[in-house]
């Protein structure tokens, strides 16, 4: 009996959905920034110039046309130095997550240490362990305008 081509994929249960869980999406979200950071800290570390892109529209001046053109953007770092000692916090709507009561910033060392710890964050994501300090709004239901 020859081996089916199909029993060499890995076959899964479907993936939820990130729209209609809220709280998925804001994981995906923090994990898409993580390995932004983590580019961004791979850079740092190679003593590299870390440049993000975002796409937009623009208009062709010669032909008038609108075409996708990939601009660079402004990002901030999540790291920063303070007496020759690097902090990493995790940011999330612009403000630092608080890990612990009252604690935001975690004590990376040097600079070999910045990617392990990131990629530290991003399993603590992963599992959910983050879950609990990501904003929540709950949606209030709208009313009937009969």
């Amino acid at each position: 009996m020859t081996k089916s081509i199909l029993s060499s994929l890995k076959v899964i249960a479907r993936p939820e959905n990130t729209k209609t869980n809220p709280i998925a999406a804001k994981r995906e979200k923090l994990l898409r920034k993580l390995n932004q950071q983590k580019e961004m800290a791979l850079c740092f570390v190679n003593d590299e110039v870390f440049t993000a892109y975002k796409e937009k529209w623009d208009k062709d001046p010669e032909t008038g046309e609108k075409v996708k053109v990939k601009v660079p953007k402004k990002v901030s770092p999540w790291f920063y130095q303070r007496n020759n000692t690097l902090f990493f916090e995790v940011r999330y709507a612009n403000k630092p997550l608080e890990l612990q009561e009252g604690l935001q910033a975690i004590e990376v060392g040097s600079k070999t240490n910045l990617l392990p710890t990131i990629n530290t964050i991003i399993e603590a994501v992963i599992a959910g362990e983050l879950d609990v300090l990501l904003p929540y709004k709950a949606k209030t239901p709208k009313a009937n305008n009969k």
